[in-house]
This record gives C-alpha cells, structure tokens and sequence, in this order.
C-alpha cells in the first residue's frame, strides 16, 4: 500500500502518468508470480525495469518501461496525444449552445413575427451556430428563388440538418477508431514480443531460458496493456460525446422546425418572398 501511494505521488510529475500507473500495476503482481526456480529472470527484469525494485525509482525508470513495449509504443503514444487533444476540444465544442445560441433563437422569432426574412437573414450570417447555419442557407435559397414551395424549403432545410448531424456523428467517431486500433497495435507488439523471444531461444541453446524469454514476455504485456490502457478509456469518451451529440442533433431538429414554421407563416406577411 505504502509502495504504490509512493508511485502515484511521483508519477504525477511527468506526462502520461495515468497510463504508466496503469501499466505499472499490471507489470508489479507478475514478479510475485516468479517462483524461487526463476530468480535469475526476477533479478533481470528488476535490473531493467527499476521502478519494481526501488524506494525511489528515478524519472526516467517508467520510461524505460515503455519502452520495453518495442517500437509499437511511439504509435500508441501518438494515439494517447490525439485522444487527449479530441476529448478536450469536443468538451469545448459540442456544447447546447453551439447548436441554437438563445439570442439567435429570440431575436429570429422576434424578427419572423414581424415577417421581416431579411433581417434573419442578416441575423444568421452573423452568427456561427449550427440552426442559423441551416435557416442562412434556407434564406439564401428563398431569395433567389421566390416562387419555391413551402415543401421544397422543409427539404432544403432537411438536408441541411442531414448533412450537420452527419459532421456531428463523424467527427466523434473518431474516438471510436482509436479504440479500435490501439488494442489491434498492442497485440502487434504481442506477437513481435513473443517472436523476439523464441527465435532468440533458437538460436542460442546454451543459455537460460528463463533469462531470454524475460525480454520478449516483458515486451509482449507492456504493449498489451498499452494498447486497452488507451483503448478503453477512448471507447468510453466516444461513447459520453455519442450521447452528446445525439442530444444536439434532437436539439437541432427542433429549433429548426420551429423557425422553419415560422418563415412559412412570415412568406404570407412580407411581399418580395
């Protein structure tokens, strides 16, 4: 216990620290798994992975535990980055008012009740959420053509929301592929881990076997756990911003129908529509 509150009190000062902890935690139990017959393989893992063996390991000894996991680490870490960058800037994007802005909405029904189009449109062009993206474009499309139907501006406006919601879902989906590759890469380095370690076997009998299969072994978990370590909390943001993002779709769809409804009642009122 006092052994891993030390751990996660120094793993604080460097990047990445919540992965290495993870990755720690699974490599720690594997030398209480070493029975006194292997002794020679604890003492060479500790050697090169000191953090298993000291009071206080140094910097850069989680370091070297990465990269114990072969060359697939430096993708991974890649991956890691570029989730961290999604995650936070979707926390800052998709957001209720990125979707329909509340004075948008009120000064737009203000201005449809009065039958001025024109002056939502000006109002649109101003603004930079999604619904007045949608009802600029409607306008746009009414003013240059002024004998459209009431039907063919619900599909201008239709497929407008279609294509936004289809922005919305691909832009998240891009966690979901993280998730998907990261496991896929850390069992590549599973399987380059456990070749490493049994032609080393071949080619040289003599020696200890407990002793060559450590490296490969160590190699072969290290990118295992680092491919779930950023595949599974990827797969939980995109899952969280999923729902996100179906909520502003629905969000989306209903400010549209409602100012939507309006122009139509506002086209009887204003004589150049």
């Amino acid at each position: 216990m006092h052994r891993n509150h030390f751990l996660f009190t120094r793993s604080k000062n460097f990047p990445g620290s919540f992965g290495l902890i993870l990755l720690t935690a699974i490599l720690v139990p594997l030398s209480h798994v070493q029975g006194a017959a292997t002794q020679a393989t604890e003492s060479d893992l500790v050697s090169s992975l000191p953090i298993l063996a000291g009071k206080g390991a140094p910097p850069d000894s989680l370091a070297k535990l990465l990269f114990a996991g072969g060359w697939v680490m430096i993708p991974l870490l890649l991956l890691s980055i570029i989730t961290l960058a999604l995650c936070l800037i979707y926390l800052v994007s998709l957001r209720r008012g990125a979707v329909a802005g509340s004075r948008f909405m009120s000064t737009s029904e203000t201005l449809l009740n009065k039958g001025d189009l024109m002056g939502v449109l000006a109002i649109a062009n101003r603004h930079r959420d999604i619904v007045s993206g949608i009802i600029a474009r409607t306008l746009e499309f009414l003013s240059r053509n002024p004998k459209a139907t009431d039907e063919q501006l619900r599909e201008i406006a239709q497929t407008e929301g279609g294509r936004e919601a289809a922005t919305l879902n691909q832009r998240v989906s891009w966690l979901a592929d993280i998730a998907t590759i990261a496991p896929m890469l850390g069992l590549l380095g599973t399987v380059f881990g456990m070749i490493s370690s049994f032609s080393v076997m071949a080619n040289d009998v003599a020696a200890s076997r407990p002793m060559l299969l450590a490296a490969g072994v160590a190699q072969a978990l290290v990118a295992t756990a680092a491919g779930l370590v950023i595949g599974i909390p990827a797969m939980a943001a995109y899952a969280f911003f999923r729902g996100r993002v179906q909520q502003m779709i629905s969000e989306m769809e209903g400010a549209t129908a409602l100012l939507l409804t309006k122009i139509v009642i506002a086209r009887g009122k204003n004589s150049h529509f």
